[in-house]
């Protein structure tokens, strides 16, 4: 048996093949998890559609904007309608204005300060008071953060800040949910050839930096932040909750 069988989840941040997401999600399926996607708006629909008509045909697509309270419950509720209960979330959704991420972080204006708190971190708290009530029998919300939460990441400025608002939240929530057996951690990844990374200047020279300095001399592929997935996914993970999980080939021990 499959160690996600009967698993129901639905997942948020897929935007292309090189997505944490789609990882994750590719490897919840092979576990044996029936899942929902998410996408904002045509564009990312058509990529996200491809992606998925290589999983199940039935496999539902639900447009939601996380910044939109109405969005994120119009989601749940078909999710309820389609599945009649959920076990599995996972929240990889970050953004803030390019501007933010290209100047320094004291050049920080106010509304792009609130757009990647909204985006990045407050979206995690909206997604998952409405999972809950749909995980009467327990549940795992997983979400995606970063090295740049608790350290200078020159260049990933205030997504460093709203990181750290994600990884707070993470366990503020645990301790809300943790009744309920619904447990939430984050990964937080080694750096990625992802879109979003792509956005983050100097990102070429990140990847160097890991692979001279990381403990295994090298940097994390996709298929191993996926397997963390189904892991923290899993019974085997019901005592873990609240939890930042470092997949980074052990960069974050690092002093020098």
């Amino acid at each position: 048996m499959s160690i996600l069988e009967g698993k129901r989840g639905v997942i948020f941040g897929v935007a292309n093949k090189r997505s944490i997401a789609w990882a994750i999600a590719q490897a919840w399926q092979q576990a044996g998890a029936t899942l929902a996607f998410t996408y904002q708006g045509d564009r990312l629909k058509k990529q996200v559609e491809q992606l998925t008509s290589t999983l199940d045909p039935e496999t539902r697509l639900l447009p939601c904007d996380v910044s939109s309270d109405e969005d994120i419950s119009r989601v749940f509720t078909e999710v309820k309608d389609q599945f009649g209960r959920l076990d599995l979330v996972l929240h990889s959704v970050a953004f803030a204005p390019r501007e933010a991420l290209e100047n320094d972080f004291l050049s920080t204006d106010r509304e792009s300060f609130r757009i990647a708190h909204d985006i990045s971190a407050y979206s995690l708290v909206a997604i998952a008071r409405e999972a809950a009530p749909l995980m009467a029998e327990g549940g795992s919300i997983l979400s995606m953060t970063y090295y740049g939460s608790e350290k200078v990441v020159p260049r990933y400025n205030v997504m460093g800040v709203a990181k750290a608002a994600l990884e707070a939240s993470t366990r503020y929530l645990a301790y809300d949910l943790g009744p309920k057996k619904i447990r939430v951690n984050c990964i937080s990844a080694g750096p990625v050839n992802t879109l979003a990374a792509r956005g983050i200047s100097g990102f070429t020279s990140m990847l160097r930096h890991y692979e001279d300095h990381a403990p295994l001399r090298r940097n994390v592929v996709p298929d191993e932040l996926g397997a963390t997935g189904v892991f923290l996914a899993s019974d085997g993970a019901a005592a873990i909750t609240g939890q930042v999980v470092y997949v980074d080939c052990g960069y974050q021990i690092m002093g020098m």
